[in-house]
């Protein structure tokens, strides 16, 4: 419900308005269970679709997507917008597109394994530092070797090409052990058996068709079924977390604007800081302080303050504070810290009032025109146009059907990527090892055959010269043969010569 002095959002000492010019100004939305969190960022996002601004929040319990249908009156409805003096609501929804990583409850939302990023991903994979400095090399190789990392098996070839490279790359990159290696592809399997995987692929979410109006100029507002997601509530917060940082990276500057160009509802904000390192609570915080610039708001939905580091708690400047409870004395101590987070109204015990609300109020405290915020307020905030809650599977069916994104991401793209050209590195290095195998046998081969034709020829040869010797041998043989022959023939004729004369001579 959108006025010329903004969107209304409750009744307090006054009526209180959000300014729409305000909203990249970031803003929180706290207080603990049942106390009426959903229905004020409900309230928000309707009025913001209204004037044609996108919005995106991630549906955790699954009653958010009731804001794609109109709403109904009851009696606590009527209660309340007697008590605010407003008109009889005019109920509507807003045009809405449903996401789900897992493609059952909305069209599938991927990102590309390098989109994510080293530092991302391993967050989600609960890396420790060593492990991390591997998955960082594992990425810079990529880059310098031209190699798309798309999907998982593609983050795994990778890895086991650093494995069966360790020791030349140990050079270069410092110490890559197996050890680390090793531990990577195991969280890798377990964040494929939580269902990681489907969060990697192709075709990846174009940023930008979360920032499209439908043709009543009105403000898509994109609804991520998280239900599943929130099984793994570290995967959760890092998703999130990459599509707020992909739209720090993609957007231009431009200032402020009469309205942003999207808004973007973390809820569970507190899954994104649990055990969060140094490292990545700085660029949270970076993205945080500047893609106000780039016409994005940020509203933060937790159930305490405190769950909020220090560091980014002073970066959103629209508070709507609901109830707290004050069950131990830690709970108390938190309630007295909420309580200074908002400027002084000289009419309200902040403390006590946090103690007090019942559901459906909240103490509100939002910019002003020059973005100074206004004092707290005790507020009953009003209804939403749409309905509060679920949708049936029906309802969630037409909403798919009538996606104009319908055809762009339910088919998966696999592209040539790093998975089949180390694959086809490696056959061609088997190939060309067997190869070499081969000619190194042949080779073995020849040169047995060579020394084999050596020594056949030498043993031919010496035949030849045995042979030679016997011929020889025999030659001369029946020369002295012959000889002898001769010869007793000639001394056996002259000797009878030689008795026939004496014989005829007596």
């Amino acid at each position: 419900m959108a006025e010329n002095d903004g969107i209304y959002i409750g009744l307090g000492e006054a009526p209180i308005y959000f300014l729409p010019k305000m909203a990249n100004r970031h803003g929180l939305i706290a207080g603990a269970t049942g106390t009426g969190k959903t229905v004020s960022l409900q309230v928000i996002a309707e009025a913001l679709s209204e004037i044609g601004v996108p919005v995106f929040m991630a549906d955790v319990k699954g009653d958010l997507a009731g804001i794609s249908q109109p709403g109904a009156t009851n009696a606590k409805i009527e209660e309340r917008v007697a008590k605010l003096k407003m008109d009889p609501l005019q109920f509507r929804g807003s045009p809405c597109l449903f996401w789900d990583p897992f493609g059952q409850e909305g069209q599938p939302v991927r990102a590309t394994v390098t989109d994510i990023g080293p530092l991302v991903l391993s967050r989600m994979l609960d890396l420790n530092d060593v492990q991390e400095g591997v998955l960082n090399i594992a990425f810079k190789l990529a880059d310098e070797q031209h190699l798309l990392l798309l999907d998982l098996k593609d983050l795994r070839a990778m890895l086991q090409y650093i494995a069966d490279n360790a020791q030349e790359l140990t050079v270069e990159y410092g110490l890559v052990s197996d050890a680390s290696v090793g531990a990577i592809q195991r969280q890798l399997l377990v964040f494929e058996q939580q269902g990681g995987a489907a969060i990697l692929g192709e075709p990846a979410l174009d940023i930008k068709d979360l920032m499209q109006c439908d043709p009543n100029g009105k403000g898509y507002v994109s609804i991520l079924a998280a239900d599943k997601l929130m099984q793994n509530p570290r995967l959760y917060g890092m998703f999130l977390l990459w599509l707020l940082s992909e739209l720090f990276e993609e957007l231009p500057e431009v200032g402020d604007l009469e309205k942003p160009k999207i808004v973007f509802f973390f809820d569970e904000a507190h899954l994104l800081f649990d055990d969060i390192p140094k490292s990545l609570l700085e660029k949270i915080e970076q993205v945080v302080r500047l893609i106000r610039s780039k016409g994005v708001g940020v509203f933060f939905i937790t159930q305490n303050p405190i769950d909020i580091p220090d560091v980014i708690l002073g970066q959103l400047g629209n508070k709507i504070q609901h109830a707290l409870r004050a069950f131990t004395p830690k709970d108390q101590q938190a309630i007295q810290k909420a309580s200074q987070n908002f400027r002084v109204n000289p009419n309200i015990d902040v403390a006590k009032t946090l103690t007090e609300m019942g559901v459906g109020e909240a103490l509100v405290s939002l910019l002003d025109e020059k973005g100074t915020p206004a004092i707290v307020q005790r507020t009953l905030i009003r209804p939403p146009l749409s309905r509060i809650g679920a949708v049936t599977m029906q309802e969630r069916g037409g909403v798919i059907y009538a996606s104009p994104f319908r055809d762009k991401y339910t088919q998966v793209v696999d592209r040539e990527s790093a998975y089949e050209l180390l694959g086809e590195r490696t056959n061609r290095a088997t190939a060309e090892a067997e190869l070499e195998k081969q000619r190194a046998e042949q080779a073995k081969l020849d040169a047995a055959r060579q020394k084999e034709d050596a020594k056949n020829a030498e043993r031919a040869e010496k035949a030849a010269q045995r042979e030679a010797e016997a011929a020889k041998r025999r030659r001369d043989s029946l020369i002295t043969s012959g000889m002898r022959t001769v010869l007793t023939t000639v001394v056996g004729g002259v000797f009878r010569g030689v008795l026939g004369s004496l014989k005829r001579r007596l």
